[in-house]
Parts: C-alpha cells; sequence; structure tokens
C-alpha cells in the first residue's frame, strides 16, 4: 500500500518464540491460544498465504488484518480485507492497522506487523497547470 509508514516488523521476536517452542521451553498450549474471535476473523475477512503453520506444519496461515483509529469510530478494532484497507487509506486522515497471522487448524497466532495508513503524511497533490498546492483547511494556497 502506498501510503503505508512507521512499519514494525515483528519477525524476530517470532522467531525467538518459535525457538523456544522447539526447544521445548515453551508449550504448544501457550502459543496456540488463538480466540474464537479472531479464528472467524480469519475465516471471513482474512488472507491465505502460503506459508505453512510452524507449530503443526498442516495448515496454511491465514493473514487478519485489525484497524484502530480515533477517525473509525465503531469500526475501531474491527478485521478488514486488504482491498477495504486500500479504500479506507484513501478516505481517512490516519489509522494503525495490526496484522496478526492465525492457524486455523492448531490456533496458533502471533503478531506479524503493525503500520499507520491514511492520508496523513502523503504529500498534497500539486496544480500540474501553475505548480501550485490546493488549499487545505488551515493552509493558504501558493501561487
Amino acid at each position: 500500500m502506498r501510503t503505508q509508514r512507521q512499519v514494525v516488523d515483528y519477525a524476530l521476536q517470532r522467531r525467538a518464540l518459535l525457538r523456544e517452542v522447539y526447544a521445548g521451553h515453551v508449550g504448544t498450549y501457550e502459543v496456540c491460544d488463538a480466540s474464537p474471535y479472531l479464528k472467524t476473523a480469519a475465516r471471513y475477512h482474512g488472507e491465505a498465504t502460503e506459508e505453512l503453520c510452524p507449530i503443526c506444519r498442516r495448515e496454511f496461515l491465514t493473514l487478519v488484518h485489525y484497524i484502530y483509529g480515533d477517525e473509525l469510530k465503531q469500526s475501531a478494532g474491527q478485521a478488514r480485507s486488504r482491498a477495504e484497507l486500500a479504500t479506507l487509506a484513501t478516505s481517512l486522515r490516519e489509522f494503525q492497522v495490526y496484522v496478526v497471522e492465525v492457524c486455523r487448524g492448531c490456533s496458533w497466532n502471533h503478531l506479524v506487523e503493525q503500520f499507520l495508513l491514511g492520508t496523513a503524511g502523503t504529500p498534497a497533490p500539486e496544480d500540474v497547470t501553475t505548480g501550485a498546492v490546493p488549499a487545505s483547511p488551515g493552509r493558504a494556497a501558493t501561487a
């Protein structure tokens, strides 16, 4: 997504946790604890991947995108598809997206990344004929 910014990747944390599971220091019951709500969100709003679950190695992982932000009001905390994220990114100033990977078979789940989306922080489009930036609330137009 072109307005994606302030990306936080949790790959190192994921690798460390899996290393602990494989070594037997952390039980699978501790990491395979996806809530029924998360599994339902994965089923209806998730994005299928081609990556096998690192725990059961039988099911493919599903990515679920949760959105949070002041402008979302009652929609905050809901799972959304990537297509919906793209639409929201062009219509809202700023909102946070959390991406969670889920195995619908064994209930493995882990936060993969988080990032900001929205129109805030993107440069204003320039007027092609005059080179001026269109005025926005609180800012005068330049000539």
